[in-house]
């Protein structure tokens, strides 16, 4: 049975929601200081969750305005470019240049959807929580369609050093290849390790994988 959590990325924009339409003009008063300590005054810390996860960084609040998250402008095109360009720059690539793990523990990885609920531990084992949103393996019929299917990843895409690069830098984060993207950046917001990033690799790339059978 897989446990799910629900990342708290955009916790700030939430009033926003109401809104209907395209517009970034949120009313009076909706960055102002007051309407800031409304919204911190909605939550209270509990263990690891604290009011810290309401402030967003630069990435975050790009995205919370649709206009330069999803507009077609050359302002809205070159700023989008801009966010990739700083989220790339925060990738660390492997060390001793090892990219693939153990396959077998990569999909223990992507079940599990455990970690950073108030109850868990601050240095407890994270999951990614692929599933609930990438189709991964024939074996599990339970699992997301949010983002694509990722069977036979490594069937298709092969092993040459440019496809291990962007895999790796999309799980660790995925912002820097499209700037809005509903995926979370695992290797840079610290919800998985260097050693489970290389054993997700493994389940997408190795031969042997079910995912590439």
């Amino acid at each position: 049975m897989k446990t799910f959590f629900i990342l708290p990325l955009l916790l700030a924009a939430t009033p926003a929601l109401a809104e209907s339409g395209p517009k970034t003009d949120w009313g009076q008063g909706a960055d102002d200081a007051a309407f800031a300590a409304m919204i911190k005054s909605s939550f209270h810390d509990k263990g690891i969750a604290t009011l810290a996860r309401l402030d967003q960084d630069s990435t975050q609040a790009f995205c919370s305005d649709p206009a330069r998250a999803t507009g077609a402008s050359k302002e809205a095109v070159e700023a989008r470019e801009k966010i990739e360009a700083e989220n790339l720059a925060t990738i660390k690539w492997p060390a001793d240049n090892t990219w693939l793990g153990d396959w077998k523990k990569g999909e223990a990885v992507a079940q599990s959807g455990r970690g950073l609920t108030s109850s868990d531990k601050a240095d407890g084992v994270r999951g990614g929580n692929c599933y609930n949103c990438h189709q991964i393996s024939k074996q599990e019929i339970a699992y997301g369609t949010i983002g694509p299917s990722l069977w036979n990843y490594g069937k298709i895409k092969g092993d040459a050093p440019e496809t291990l690069r962007y895999t790796w830098g999309k799980i660790y984060n995925s912002k820097a290849y499209n700037a809005c993207s509903n995926m979370p950046r695992g290797g840079h917001m610290g919800i998985l390790s260097e050693d489970q990033i290389r054993d997700l690799m493994a389940l997408l790339l190795h031969p042997q994988s079910p995912v590439n059978q």
